[in-house]
């Protein structure tokens, strides 16, 4: 039916959240705070692994992917909703406007996929710990983060390749406060189905798969410290994971609450709720493991004493 219809692509799109929000500049000045803060924060987290012998391990490849990927995602998010809606510059190419959507889904997957990562980590750690230097070596983390993020370009790019498919001779105004994939995909006036399908996919293959792993990894870790003797042995085994459970509550539990109450949320509650949702943990994922992590905390410590020679 479709196969002889002229793709139709608009010079451009509007964004147009956040609309109808008394005093929303002063929401624009928390984002931009948040933002550089967490940019600090990481900073300073991927310096700490860089230069401290100590930190080259595989945990700590993972904990810079994630403090990377935490910068990238800020960066490519925070400052486009500041120049989108702070300075009024709501319209934004269609080149650009897919490149948005693109680079907004590839950090949310490799978030979700770096915890993934750390909590086989932890569980390799917690269940076999005589063996986790064999099993979690440099070149096996090293080759599951690769593999992760060629997993994640090659599904994004699909999804922003089906994009390219759609006629849009209607509306162009994007309810979201990005380049959001399902607003974009339904204002197509031709058949969507495949991009529909595939946001399902998706869906799944980013937030549900992840999360049932890294609960099915918690399973397993509890059951193996149900097995230790030692109370104090099981707290101290617990405590290593601890960082990582949290990090796991921060990401998924505003996107299960935006999921499940998503029907009932009013649509500027909703996309509050999502741009939140996705500044708040990396502002929070590098507090966590400097305030968690033993060896984080003795790198810095050795870092000022370093600072105080320096000015002696």
């Amino acid at each position: 039916m479709y196969s002889n219809m002229t793709i139709v692509r608009p010079a451009y799109f509007i964004i147009n959240g956040f609309s109808g929000i008394p005093h929303v500049n002063y929401y624009f000045l928390f984002l931009l705070v948040l933002y550089i803060v967490s940019v600090v924060e990481n900073g300073v987290v991927m310096a700490l692994i860089c230069l401290d012998q100590s930190l080259k391990t595989p945990k700590y490849i993972a904990v810079f992917n994630l403090a990377f990927v935490d910068v990238l995602g800020n960066t490519a998010l925070v400052p486009k909703i500041i120049d989108t809606f702070w300075f009024n510059h709501k319209n934004i190419t269609y080149s650009n406007c897919l490149t948005y959507e693109f680079f907004n889904f590839m950090t949310i997957t490799m978030q979700s996929l770096n915890l993934v990562v750390l909590s086989f980590d932890r569980l390799v750690a917690i269940t076999f710990p005589l063996r986790y230097q064999i099993i979690v070596s440099l070149k096996t983390m090293s080759s599951l983060v690769a593999s992760f993020w060629i997993i994640g370009i090659l599904v994004n790019l699909t999804a922003v390749g089906l994009l390219t498919r759609l006629s849009y001779c209607r509306s162009v105004v994007i309810n979201s406060y990005f380049c959001d994939h399902g607003p974009l995909y339904r204002l197509a006036c031709n058949d969507n189905r495949p991009n529909s399908i595939l946001a399902k996919v998706l869906i799944a293959f980013i937030l549900w798969v992840p999360l049932m792993f890294v609960l099915i990894t918690y399973m397993c870790i509890g059951a193996a410290l149900a097995k230790i003797a030692g109370a104090q042995d099981r707290m101290k085994a617990f405590k290593t994971c601890s960082a990582h459970m949290m990090l796991v509550t921060i990401y998924y539990l505003p996107i299960i609450v935006t999921f499940a109450f998503a029907a009932k949320m009013p649509p500027n509650i909703r996309i509050i709720n999502m741009s939140l949702t996705a500044v708040l943990p990396p502002l929070l994922n590098p507090l966590i493991y400097v305030l968690q992590t033993q060896e984080i905390k003795q790198s810095l410590q050795k870092m000022f004493k370093r600072l105080k020679q320096l000015k002696m």
